[in-house]
């Protein structure tokens, strides 16, 4: 376990367990599907982020568990959705779940927990936090949709790129962060702010690490974004500050969808400081996450929620 894990280390196991327990289903397949990707490891970055929200608000009930376990079976339905339009074949470091059972099942399953997630959700019975839970979903499909859209488009420009991972990631980690102070019964748009800041800085990092790790580290295949013909952040500022013919490279890779000219364009993104860009606009994503949490009481859980901020732009150290 990471420290922030340990610091909610019996809140974590319960939603673990929580999460198993619900995956529970009279059809063999969704099962199997389910469980393979829920206990494919990962970090569970959201479920965290709305524990340590609650908790930092002082919350003292149980139905933050039952949250958390809403938001990873959100994020899991999305990634099962998303290696399938992706022609993902790795996700954190194994087979995905279209590779190994096509894709088809991926998208039901994919349903299926969308489905039990709203489920838990009325159990629940917050109707604030289910309103700002389908809201969330909402926006998420809506990036979904736009990040397609966009794929093998080299003239993406910046204010595109961060509409899209504000809505296709952050805007989870915002759900998250602001459902905890919901339930906390707290004022939710600083939480809120917390994780919005903290999702964009989280993804940026994992555009930066498709041109600086490798598949140990990032889970997926170096190059998966060139391939798929995505303009994130570290090849958009080598686009627009490099000569030439190093931007016709560029532009004809993601118009083709092709990372075979991977090693020049990675040479292409380095000299012009397009991941030393990226990594700068994600620490000031993290640093405006922190300052949402200084209105916060101090306690042993904003300090993590601080912590975790840190994390989020430190794993290239």
């Amino acid at each position: 376990m990471l420290s922030f894990h340990q610091s909610i280390k019996e809140e974590f196991t319960a939603v673990n367990e929580l999460i198993v327990s619900q995956l529970q289903s009279d059809v063999g397949l969704v099962e199997n599907i389910g469980h393979y990707i829920v206990e494919a490891g990962g970090k569970r970055l959201r479920p965290v982020v709305l524990l340590l929200s609650a908790l930092a608000n002082g919350y003292s009930g149980s139905q933050h568990l039952k949250m958390a376990a809403v938001i990873e079976f959100i994020h899991t339905a999305t990634l099962l959705h998303d290696d399938v339009v992706d022609v993902s074949a790795l996700r954190r470091g194994r087979e995905t779940a279209n590779a190994q059972w096509g894709n088809a099942p991926s998208v039901l399953v994919g349903d299926f927990l969308y489905s039990r997630a709203f489920q838990m959700l009325v159990e629940v019975g917050d109707m604030p936090i289910m309103g700002l839970m389908a809201d969330a979903t909402n926006v998420i499909s809506e990036g979904e949709v736009q990040q397609m859209a966009n794929a093998g488009n080299p003239a993406i420009c910046e204010d595109i790129y961060l509409q899209v991972i504000y809505r296709k990631t952050a805007k989870l980690f915002e759900a998250a962060a602001g459902a905890g102070a919901v339930l906390a019964g707290t004022e939710s748009n600083l939480m809120a702010d917390y994780g919005r800041h903290l999702g964009m800085a989280f993804q940026i990092v994992d555009d930066v690490l498709d041109y600086q790790g490798d598949v140990e580290s990032i889970g997926k295949n170096v190059g998966d974004d060139l391939a798929e013909g995505k303009m994130t952040l570290p090849l958009i500022f080598a686009r627009d500050n490099v000569e030439e013919a190093q931007r016709n490279l560029i532009c004809d890779a993601i118009t083709r969808k092709s990372k075979e000219n991977f090693c020049g364009i990675l040479s292409a993104v380095q000299a012009s400081g397009g991941i030393a860009y990226s990594m700068e606009l994600a620490q000031k994503e993290a640093g405006l996450a922190k300052q949402a949490l200084q209105q916060l009481p101090d306690n042993k859980f904003k300090s993590v929620m601080i912590e975790l901020a840190d994390f989020s732009v430190s794993r290239l150290i």
